[in-house]
């Protein structure tokens, strides 16, 4: 059966797939990434689990698979196939491509690991038929993809999307890129997280907690809870004032709060637009598979573009 071989690398764990042409999922896997040996055996962990990945496609679907997509972390230049930066997995220009290219013997497309999932959402997920969209998932920081006509926008250099480090409060918090009040200061994860800690005086609270406390009407957590949101409509505002997509795919951590978040911040975003169109904004659907079931299309593109070069 004709496959490719996706790979999604996170900074603890990597996620796995053999993909078929219809883009069925047709074996999974996982594995530690290991970051704790350092970043060499990061890099051999990889080649290694790509290298079983192939072996199992041989023998349980009959034949090797045709290509590989990797997403991982970071900076990453597409072009050359180079894994420039990530500080959470301690790597610096790593030629991936062409590493796992002379380990598998197909072709191999890497990229960035939340436009690789964007990639997906706008294609087979909460963006399937929207000509132009942004999805911003909301994590430990925020990232952004911006989809154009089926493809992801990655900019001049790279940074394309980079929506957490738009400024939304100029006297906010000191942000490890070197501004303040940046969007990811605010309206992250990580950062309601540390608001709802200091809020209860509670170390283990995290940003689930706040969430649930919002759905009890704790005047504490809707306090907490509306500040992030009010910061990230004012960051989302700015998106799609200079982009005029036509979704808004929000995905992430926060966004599993469902209606706790998407009912406030529909009603933040709206009441802030004057001339600009309201997108849809919609939850993001495909979960923590986004970057994998994305490896695979960027290994599909990867084949039918050198089909028809």
């Amino acid at each position: 059966m004709r496959h490719v071989i996706a790979l999604d690398v996170g900074g603890t764990g990597m996620k796995a797939a053999l993909v078929g042409t219809d883009g069925t999922l047709l074996h999974e896997a996982r594995r530690a990434t290991g970051r704790e040996r350092g970043a060499d055996a990061v890099v051999e962990t990889i080649l290694a689990f790509a290298a079983d990945l192939r072996a199992h496609g041989e023998e349980h679907l009959g034949e090797s698979a045709v290509a590989a997509g990797v997403a991982v972390p970071g900076i990453v230049d597409a072009e050359k196939g180079i894994a420039v930066y990530a500080a959470n997995l301690g790597w610096r220009d790593v030629p991936l491509r062409a590493l796992l290219t002379e380990r598998l013997g197909v072709p191999v497309a890497l990229g960035h690991d939340v436009r690789t999932g964007g990639l997906a959402e706008g294609r087979i997920g909460a963006g399937r038929g929207s000509d132009r969209f942004l999805f911003v998932p909301l994590g430990t920081g925020i990232a952004g993809a911006i989809g154009i006509a089926g493809a992801i926008e990655a900019g001049a250099h790279g940074y394309a999307g980079e929506i957490g480090h738009i400024v939304v409060r100029p006297d906010g918090p000191d942000c490890g890129c070197g501004q303040r009040g940046c969007l990811e200061t605010l309206a992250s994860a990580a950062a309601v997280t540390r608001a709802w800690a200091a809020a209860t005086g509670d170390p283990a609270a995290d940003a689930a907690d706040c969430a649930k406390a919002v759905e009890s009407d704790d005047p504490a957590a809707v306090r907490v809870w509306q500040d992030a949101v009010d910061a990230l409509a004012a960051g989302l505002v700015t998106a799609l004032t200079l982009l005029d997509p036509g979704t808004l795919i929000i995905g992430g951590g926060l966004a599993e709060a469902g209606e706790t978040l998407f009912t406030p911040l529909r009603a933040a975003v709206e009441e802030r637009i004057t001339f600009q169109k309201l997108p849809h904004i919609v939850p993001a659907a495909l979960g923590d598979t986004a970057g994998c079931l994305g490896a695979g299309l960027l290994a599909w593109d990867l084949l039918s573009t050198e089909v028809s070069a």
